[in-house]
């Protein structure tokens, strides 16, 4: 019942900021990006590509906002604003001359109604994976609710699927109910096929794949992309920027152009510079599907002696899918040498009680307290102990804040950068 009447207040305050602000999306061009992973990488793989062909670039991130040439980071820890700001936001995006405005889209601002009055004329899923059941309950609701978005399409707006996820017809679905075109991209040459046959929507291919810790290659109809981020999940978000640039007459070799120039973003599969000959590297990754898939990563790296221990530092967000918390340490014990579980975002929730059922999941996947993981409540002191165990040639990984600048602990919002400490830490020494 709560939660029904916040709903109902911010669809009403949603509707009288739409009309105060006259609806500015209807006079700029809005992308708009969802999923549970992988949404702040594609923004910037779209907004650089989109930039590299001449237009100017609206983006607000988890981690940026940005008009243009002016950028500033987001401290809000929101990743989607309120109403109110949202349409601000786009109102001022139209004044600084933007022809896109490229938005992150959170599934809760999609359940509230926050972003009733925006319309977009591009609605983009990246993947759909467990984060949030303890909002949205099941993966059913979860996944319905990530698709309200293909129902904000404009009369002529694209849906772009990724078709390697689960039940991509549900998006695919429901932008072709809305008389909305769709396209669809994989790097599954057989899914690839199927949709071909079927002949109900265009797709891009991503063929040739290598992938290393180091970066990616991937080719498009004859065109070689290279990327400095790595893993197969890079690609998949390389693949939709490339999608949506195909569909506003971006060249692929401009879009080839642009992906290349990205170095690193911000917080996401981000290395720490040092001079102890060590592997360090932050991301963002909170929940078992990236945390998975970066172990992977890790872990085939490893076996290609490319690195030798894997130590990996890491927690739970406070106040969120409690069920979430033993599977991530199972999924850290599978891939790591090495784990310190820590603090992280605990908000009004025990710290302690939160390491614990992280924890219980690092000595179900067979490690030993006190020999090879460790809990460690302070997280200045967990990645302290993750640098003193560290030897040459060992890859040590932060996870769970990315590029976040703060930690919240009940109500106070306390300074905190994972790349920031790291860097203190190593000029200590």
């Amino acid at each position: 019942m709560i939660r029904w009447t916040k709903n109902k207040y911010h669809l009403i305050w949603s509707f009288f900021v739409a009309l105060y602000f006259k609806f500015p999306s209807k006079r700029i061009k809005v992308i708009g990006v969802t999923g549970t992973n992988g949404k702040t990488t594609t923004i910037q793989m779209i907004g650089k590509i989109l930039e590299e062909d001449g237009h100017r670039v609206a983006m607000a991130s988890t981690i940026n906002f940005k008009f243009a040439k002016k950028e500033w980071v987001n401290e809000t820890k929101f990743t989607t604003l309120s109403a109110w700001n949202v349409q601000k936001f786009i109102k001022r995006a139209i004044e600084e001359r933007c022809e896109y405005l490229v938005l992150e889209v959170s599934s809760h601002a999609l359940d509230q109604s926050r972003l009733w009055g925006v319309y977009f004329d591009v609605a983009v899923v990246t993947n759909v994976t467990r984060e949030h059941l303890d909002y949205h309950v099941s993966m059913n609701k979860y996944r319905d609710t990530k698709a309200k978005l293909f129902k904000k399409l404009k009369k002529n707006g694209f849906g772009v699927v990724n078709l390697d996820m689960e039940v991509p017809q549900r998006f695919v679905g429901i932008a072709e109910k809305n008389k909305n075109r769709v396209i669809g991209f994989t790097t599954d040459k057989d899914k690839w096929g199927n949709f071909k046959k079927d002949g109900t929507l265009m797709t891009v291919l991503g063929e040739r794949i290598t992938s290393s810790i180091r970066g990616s290659y991937f080719t498009i109809r004859g065109e070689r992309f290279h990327l400095s981020l790595p893993g197969v999940f890079n690609i998949e978000n390389a693949l939709a920027a490339v999608c949506i640039a195909s569909l506003q007459g971006v060249r692929l070799n401009t879009s080839r152009k642009a992906l290349e120039q990205i170095e690193t973003v911000s917080g996401r599969m981000d290395y720490v510079d040092n001079n102890r000959d060590l592997s360090i590297m932050v991301d963002y990754a909170l929940t078992p599907d990236s945390m998975e898939k970066i172990g992977y990563l890790l872990r085939r790296a490893q076996s290609n002696h490319e690195f030798k221990k894997i130590i990996w530092v890491f927690g739970s967000c406070g106040e969120r899918d409690r069920g979430k918390r033993p599977i991530m340490g199972e999924i850290v014990a599978k891939y790591g040498n090495f784990a310190i579980v820590t603090n992280e975002d605990p908000y009004g929730e025990d710290p302690d009680q939160i390491i614990n059922e992280v924890f219980q999941g690092i000595l179900s996947g067979g490690m030993k307290e006190g020999k090879n993981c460790w809990k460690i409540s302070q997280r200045r002191e967990a990645i302290k102990k993750a640098l003193e165990i560290a030897t040459e040639g060992d890859f040590i990984l932060v996870t769970g804040k990315g590029a976040e600048e703060t930690m919240a602990i009940g109500k106070e919002r306390i300074p905190w950068n994972d790349k920031r400490v790291i860097k203190e830490l190593l000029d200590e020494e």
